[in-house]
């Protein structure tokens, strides 16, 4: 059997989400079955180096090709031409681990991976470009087209039945999966060189991820407003550490935070490498992500992963990755945000319990039991 993979989401060297999910998956699920063959389609005239040891197993192939992304998918798009798998020499399936553009042969069959529909159900948390960019993609007719879709929650799911109108028999719930081998061994060490680096305080609430509209960070930086001059909480001794890659429509939440009163208690550390997330997540008194959507929510698990209470949303699939081992608040309620931040700072009781809850929590998502499930999916 041959599948041809879609990793062009890899071109930009970048580890939000998506290539993450990529990466995680491609490198435990490679290895599974010796006698699949694999072949990678690359594409882009400006492509990161390609440093991963699943490109060195011996059913894997590397496809490298040099044409403009953007004129391949105007050419996807209206032409429904070129035919990948005829590009890589021949495939029974191709899998697009994102919903990039692509055409295949009637005798390939597809299967794509959705993440979450937010372009779809809330288009105002988007720049004009990247809503372009979502409906050049053509995610609907992608959807429909596909032999099969794998949503990484039932969230997901329910919203492509529900917007994109999808028979709910070809959707798989796979859930991704957190990277607990990759735990840094000598983190106590780190942690003075990680300190001075971003001039972290000695306590503080943290969030990370990408600034973006999406992410709710000013209803963040509104409840930190609020703790500080309400609740007083142990003399304010807490900063707001707000870590990540600026996004789209980043500005107003730099505003945000410039016009507050104790803007000089909140911190933006700027973008965070792997090496340096874990030091952030283990020395946060408390991690808080308030996102109005996510597909799944990588970061409130790595929190729990490395012994942070977690507080969170209960929108959209926040509530299905957490569980029971999180604070969940209205994202639209800055002091009900704030509220739930003074109970978990003011409680030592309940910031174990949760520390506790959130380690059991972490168990259930497993790389190894995702790449399984998606390979069992491309081989039926």
């Amino acid at each position: 059997m041959i599948i041809g993979i879609d990793i062009r989401m890899l071109a930009r060297g970048a580890r939000t989400g998506i290539e993450e999910y990529t990466i995680n998956l491609l490198s435990n699920m490679l290895c599974l079955d010796k006698n699949i063959k694999f072949k990678l389609f690359y594409n882009g005239r400006e492509k990161a180096e390609l440093k991963y040891d699943f490109l060195k197993l011996p059913n894997v192939e590397l496809k490298e090709f040099q044409i403009p992304n953007r004129i391949l998918d105007m050419s996807f798009r209206f032409l429904d031409f070129p035919k990948i798998d005829e590009f890589l020499g021949g495939a029974d399936v191709f899998f697009s681990p994102h919903i990039f553009s692509s055409a295949v042969s009637k005798k390939c069959k597809t299967v794509v991976t959705f993440h979450d529909l937010s372009f779809a159900s809330h288009p105002e948390f988007y720049s004009a470009g990247k809503n372009y960019w979502h409906f050049s993609m053509n995610p609907k007719n992608q959807a429909k087209k596909a032999d099969k879709i794998i949503a990484v929650s039932k969230s997901t799911k329910d919203d492509l039945v529900n917007i994109y109108k999808i028979n709910p028999g070809k959707i798989e719930v796979i859930y991704s999966g957190i990277s607990l081998e990759s735990r840094i061994l000598n983190l106590e060490s780190r942690i003075p060189e990680v300190k001075k680096k971003y001039n972290l305080p000695d306590h503080y609430i943290l969030y990370l991820g990408t600034l973006e509209p999406r992410k709710n960070i000013i209803s963040l930086i509104k409840a930190f407003e609020t703790l500080n001059s309400k609740f007083k909480i142990q003399n304010s001794k807490f900063k707001l550490v707000v870590a990540g890659s600026k996004g789209w429509l980043y500005k107003d939440i730099l505003e945000a935070a410039k016009k507050s009163a104790f803007k000089n208690d909140i911190i933006f550390t700027g973008f965070i490498g792997d090496e340096d997330k874990a030091v952030l997540y283990s020395l946060a008194d408390l991690f808080v992500y308030p996102s109005f959507y996510e597909g799944f929510g990588f970061p409130p698990l790595e929190a729990m992963s490395y012994g942070t209470p977690v507080i969170t949303s209960d929108f959209s699939s926040l509530p299905e990755a957490v569980g029971d081992a999180a604070i969940m608040v209205n994202p639209y309620n800055p002091n009900e945000l704030a509220k739930a931040m003074e109970l978990v700072l003011g409680d030592e009781k309940l910031r174990d319990f949760l520390v506790k809850k959130g380690f059991e929590r972490i168990k259930k998502f497993s790389w190894h039991k995702c790449a399984g499930e998606t390979l069992n999916i491309l081989k039926q």
